[in-house]
């Protein structure tokens, strides 16, 4: 990919480069065949942002070109990005180069879309924003028919909410989900589905309860939860753990529980290493875990946390880091065998690879 663009002609030979490179990784695992998830080949992207480079009384979308460090590269369209982003680029630099108050010391414009239809726009500055910005914004969000939020330090201004509706089909069925500006959400969302789905046929007849680490916004809790007796999910982020709480709500989930804990706090709760004030209200010992999901960052699992993950019946981990899961996978694979094999394409025409396995105790 260069900077935005899409080669669909030459999408089929990318994936098969990807599924080619993930297999010779994980050989010597003896894991079975690659399921491979393809994503469209253009207008998949939900999320973009651009900064915004002024040239006397002109002002355009740009991006760095990697391959000429501190050089804009003027973005006109951007392929990989939803229609719904696309279309609103051109008129939204329109208006605003046409008042000096919403161009002055505007530097980055960020794009939150849904395959649902909303679109959320922020806007982020190099100045205090004041009651002339308000009134010229308001007028800009009625012409264009989005929301906007205008962003500088330690400001943050809403027109009218900081947040997108976005609805996801799974198995035919649609599940409903808050998705918060300047929050985690996938951003490939058509894959998404195609994860979500994936993870449900993983555990279906399951046995017990489920743990889940990294939980997010629950993008994969609200799914998974019908397939199991209770779930205790965890997560760090405050702002996910509020939308979490909320998704659970909207799809009338009734059967989880969110605490607000890292995955290194959880795992010294189970081992009885401390107390912990976030946990009164939950007796841990009342649940039979027997299945345990983990969507951990880029860094992998911690060695702790490996030996946690190491005692359950079946484990499902999602993995935006090849290299991170080989690692993770060396111990895992001690007690474990890999039972599914999958890659999702979240990201076409680059070099990132989503990963995903299900592992049985052996």
């Amino acid at each position: 990919m260069t900077l935005g663009r899409t080669y669909p002609e030459q999408y089929s030979q990318q994936l098969d480069q990807k599924a080619d490179q993930l297999k010779t990784q994980f050989a010597d695992l003896q894991p079975p065949a690659l399921e491979v998830y393809a994503s469209k080949p253009e207008h998949f992207r939900m999320r973009a942002e651009f900064r915004i480079w002024h040239e006397g009384e002109q002002s355009f979308y740009s991006m760095h070109d990697p391959e000429q460090p501190g050089k804009p590269v003027q973005i006109d369209d951007f392929p990989i990005a939803s229609k719904l982003i696309n279309g609103h680029m051109q008129p939204l630099l329109d208006a605003v180069c046409g008042q000096q108050i919403l161009r002055h010391r505007l530097f980055q414009v960020e794009f939150l879309s849904t395959q649902s239809g909303e679109l959320l726009i922020t806007l982020l500055y190099h100045k205090r924003l004041d009651d002339a910005w308000i009134e010229a914004a308001t007028e800009l969000r009625a012409q264009l028919g989005v929301d906007l939020i205008g962003r500088a330090r330690k400001q943050k201004i809403c027109l009218h909410r900081d947040f997108v509706d976005e609805t996801l089909s799974v198995a035919g069925q649609p599940y409903h989900y808050q998705q918060v500006e300047n929050s985690f959400t996938q951003p490939n969302a058509g894959v998404c589905e195609k994860m979500l789905e994936w993870a449900l046929e993983s555990t279906r007849g399951a046995q017990g309860d489920l743990l889940e680490l990294y939980c997010g916004n629950a993008n994969f809790t609200v799914v998974l939860a019908q397939n199991f007796a209770r779930v205790l999910a965890t997560e760090i982020a405050k702002s996910s753990v509020n939308s979490a709480q909320l998704n659970l709500a909207r799809n009338n989930i009734e059967n989880v529980e969110i605490v607000r804990m890292s995955s290194e706090e959880i795992t010294q709760a189970i081992n009885k290493e401390r107390p912990f004030r976030r946990l009164r209200q939950i007796d841990l010992d009342s649940y039979n875990f027997g299945t345990i999901f983990v969507d951990p960052p880029r860094s992998g699992l911690d060695p702790e946390t490996e030996k946690l993950v190491q005692r359950f019946e079946r484990v499902v981990y999602i993995s935006c880091n090849p290299d991170t899961l080989r690692q993770n996978l060396e111990t895992l694979c001690k007690t474990h065998r890999i039972q599914r094999f999958a890659l999702f394409d979240q990201f076409p025409y680059s070099h990132h690879r989503e990963a995903g396995v299900v592992l049985q105790r052996r």
